[in-house]
């Protein structure tokens, strides 16, 4: 979080684009669920990018501090998705100042997103929900002739707001943001990734089974989960449906279905599967049920993912 910095010579000043290239990097390894890849790049960045902070002024400035809380909105995702939650809330902290800072109301949208996140991680229910309609407030009026990359921001802070509210039994505002979600996503026309959010129906639709989930609504995850398409999304997204997916036929006792999905995902994103919460409780949860030995499949995660029985 704090890595050493070189001289600031002029020889030795970050290219704004080649920095911008840098932070694409670390979101694309996070989006690819190279968690490992991300955590050696992003030292460096953030070291360029602050460098380049303190070294230019002006427009170059500003840029530099948007590519600044860019970068440290990628950290606080990588963090929170390997447990790091206290340093995940430092990063967005951080990032979110540099992107208020930058004046960017995109980047800033952005960073709302990634605190609202670390919140949702950190069991800060009600805070995470109530950021998420100052945040859509703050970034509404901007919405009449908002691009592309702009509605993205805006709708995927719903999503967020939407796990939240649910994980709070509040289901008129899992409703609400659900619609709000919907409609920006109908605005947009289709699946895309701008500012890495990875945002459109489908995404919609995937929060949709997370909500249904959070609320107890079990057989509407598990009949719905599985006619979502998550193949055009990143691999993150594809992954973690299909986890919750494994997680409604786990709650229906749909163990052996609901493990060869464990396994699937664990093929394609070990990483992912290895830290995140719903394969790391399915499998315990499992393994604790077994009345005698596990099976090799189930026996094999375990050890992978580090569960003792």
């Amino acid at each position: 979080m704090s890595p050493l910095l070189a001289a600031d010579e002029p020889s030795n000043l970050p290219d704004l684009e080649i920095l911008r290239a840098e932070v694409g990097s670390a979101w694309s390894a996070y989006q690819d669920t190279k968690y490992t890849r991300a955590t050696r790049l992003i030292p460096g960045i953030l070291a360029d990018a602050q460098r380049a902070v303190r070294s230019y002024e002006g427009d170059a400035q500003l840029q530099a501090k948007a590519l600044l809380a860019m970068a440290y909105q990628g950290a606080a995702m990588v963090l929170t998705k390997i447990g790091e939650a206290d340093l995940a809330w430092m990063a967005a902290d951080r990032g979110l100042g540099a992107a208020q800072e930058s004046g960017d109301r995109v980047v800033t949208g952005s960073l709302f997103r990634s605190v609202a996140h670390c919140l949702l991680s950190n069991g800060r229910l009600t805070a995470a929900r109530d950021l998420v309609t100052d945040s859509a407030g703050y970034l509404e009026d901007g919405l009449p002739d908002a691009s592309p990359t702009y509605v993205s921001v805006y709708g995927t802070l719903f999503l967020v707001g939407a796990v939240a509210a649910a994980r709070l039994d509040d289901r008129a505002t899992v409703r609400a943001f659900l619609a709000e979600a919907d409609a920006a996503a109908q605005r947009l026309g289709q699946d895309a990734n701008h500012m890495w959010t990875a945002f459109g129906p489908t995404n919609a639709a995937i929060h949709r089974i997370s909500a249904a989930m959070e609320l107890g609504d079990v057989q509407v995850a598990a009949d719905q989960g599985p006619r979502v398409d998550s193949s055009t999304l990143p691999l993150e997204r594809r992954v973690r449906h299909t986890l919750e997916v494994a997680r409604a036929y786990s709650a229906q006792n749909r163990t052996d279905e609901a493990l060869a999905l464990v396994l699937d995902a664990e093929e394609l994103a070990p990483e992912q599967v290895r830290y995140h919460f719903i394969s790391r409780h399915l499998v315990t949860a499992w393994v604790r049920q077994q009345k005698g030995k596990p099976s090799h499949q189930l026996a094999g995660v375990a050890q992978r993912l580090r569960i003792v029985g």
